[in-house]
């Protein structure tokens, strides 16, 4: 057993020891690329959404020098055609990037990786001792052992995330490792992990021949991202938490074919703890999301108020070039912090979104502490017009409505239900220092509109804000009670306020209009 070659299964064993979710059906789904054309499996997505856990898994059941059975057979891979077939069947290759940018100096990283992966090499088949080349060492090892290798790479884009000067010379060592006809054939298979996808040199991956897996489209891998809502069901059920509050907070990444997907870091500790509150975002990290967000040159200030809001907001993933370092736009932007867990993205729609509650505070947090002039308007204007609504102040509500309107929408489509939908959620967007948005009305029929609860404790009444055109306000009020809106809130006792907006789209320039009508019930 070695460090690089072979770490045996004592890495997994201790996973299994804790409260594990069975991930390992993903080991089938390996098991079926080995030895084939598509041997090269590259699996994307964010930080502390389990990668070392499914690494660490891998590596005790590939690895031939330990019997991991009873590691595996009651698991869900053991279910599988292919479980005793593949089962400690191969030599493993385990590299853990960010471990060994620790153990060296980054600019002597592929040195290191050759020099002590030969070695063990060696060390293990003492008939390699006389060659030093590392390919060579490599081809005349799988030789002797009589079976290719798995490889598996953990946090393969560290070094290009933590050391970018690095990254030409990194690439080229990959290249040559997977893609030459010298060494490509040492392996029966290829799995590597990591938060970005293979860097794109212009419309092809620096490193090709890999299927890769991301959060923009993770396909048949989708089960494996985090935590599935059936799992997250079980887990609460088995140690008596509040399902309804693991979904506000951890919920969000809904994946085709998939549904709802949680981040399995943040459950597990609400699990551990019986406490809801922010645990992945405060975690460290390489990346800092104020410095993405950051970008007044790329005009993200009205998006991420939009986001903050609820609003999903459309963004063309196509020619990222899945770096932190060049960005064209603001959608480039938009595509990392999809990779990065801080946004969801919906493959159907083609938008993204904030996915939960533990996310939306830290966005929420970083729009506080960002002193920017523009930011901190729109801060304090989202906050007065909370307070002008509480206070019933109609006037300065359906003024500072209008304004939002003018500044976020497109003349083409001032008039669109969605965009006047968006119009409040943007204007609003401060809510969540108040309160939770309980659900969305239904367009279609001239309106749109929200409903905002008040969070445990504040002494502030329920919104339901309505926002419609070629209608007087006091009819948007009477649209609210004619479709009893209000009773989607049924186990809320407090207060409730009304709030119709009336947009008059057919209004000549220069004449107001917007106007606002307020009406309390009492709970």
């Amino acid at each position: 057993m070695g460090i690089y070659l072979n770490p045996g299964n004592s890495g997994f064993q201790d996973i299994c020891r804790g409260w594990y979710v069975d991930k390992t059906g993903m080991i089938a789904l390996i098991n079926e690329t080995i030895g084939t054309p598509d041997k090269l499996t590259c699996i994307t997505r964010p930080r502390r959404f389990g990668k070392s856990f499914a690494a660490q898994m891998l590596c005790a059941y590939y690895d031939k020098t330990c019997d991991s059975g009873r590691l595996f057979d009651d698991k869900a891979i053991a279910e599988s055609r292919s479980y005793r077939e593949h089962l400690n069947q191969y030599d493993v290759i385990y590299l853990n990037m960010t471990d060994m940018l620790g153990e060296t100096k980054a600019e002597d990283l592929v040195a290191f990786i050759r020099r002590n992966v030969a070695r063990e090499l060696r060390d293990a088949y003492p008939s390699l001792s006389g060659i030093e080349e590392f390919d060579a060492t490599l081809v005349s090892a799988v030789e002797v052992a009589g079976n290719p290798f798995i490889m598996i790479i953990d946090e393969w884009d560290a070094p290009i995330r933590e050391k970018p000067e690095i990254q030409c010379e990194y690439l080229k060592f990959l290249r040559t490792l997977f893609n030459s006809a010298a060494t490509a054939r040492t392996f029966a298979a290829v799995y590597m992990t990591g938060i970005m996808p293979i860097r794109r040199d212009g419309l092809q991956p620096a490193v090709s021949d890999f299927k890769e897996y991301t959060m923009l489209g993770p396909h048949r891998f989708a089960k494996y991202v985090g935590f599935t809502e059936e799992e997250v069901v079980r887990l609460c059920e088995m140690h008596y938490r509040d399902f309804a509050l693991m979904k506000q907070w951890y919920d969000g990444y809904s994946l085709a074919d998939i549904g709802p997907v949680y981040n399995p870091y943040s459950v597990m500790k609400a699990v551990r703890n019986n406490r809801f509150r922010p645990y992945w975002t405060e975690t460290s990290a390489a990346e800092s999301l104020l410095g993405h967000i950051a970008r007044d040159e790329l005009g993200l200030g009205q998006t991420i108020a939009q986001l903050i809001g609820g609003a999903a907001v459309p963004v063309d993933t196509n020619g990222f070039a899945n770096d932190l370092i060049t960005f064209k736009n603001q959608d480039d932007v938009l595509t990392l912090l999809v990779h990065l867990g801080y946004l969801a993205y919906d493959e159907q729609t083609g938008k993204v979104r904030i996915p939960n509650e533990e996310i939306r505070l830290e966005f929420s947090r970083i729009i506080r502490e960002d002193r920017r002039p523009d930011t901190m308007r729109r801060v304090r204007e989202s906050e007065q017009l909370i307070m002008d609504t509480l206070c019933m102040n109609m006037d300065a509500v359906a003024t500072q409505i209008g304004k939002v309107h003018i500044e976020v929408t497109d003349p083409l489509n001032a008039n669109n239900e969605n965009a006047l939908r968006d119009v409040i959620r943007l204007a609003y967007f401060r809510y969540r220092d108040y309160y939770i948005k309980m659900e969305e009305l239904p367009t279609g029929y001239g309106y749109a509109g929200i409903v905002y609860l008040p969070k445990q404790g504040e002494p502030i009444p329920a919104l339901v804000i309505e926002l419609a055109w070629n209608q007087s306000a006091d009819t948007a009020i009477q649209q609210i009670r004619q479709r009893k809106y209000p009773t989607a809130l049924q186990e809320y006792d407090g207060d409730i306020l009304l709030v119709g907006i009336h947009y008059d789209k057919a209004a000549p320039v220069g004449q107001r209009k917007y106007t606002c009508n307020m009406e309390k019930w009492h709970g």
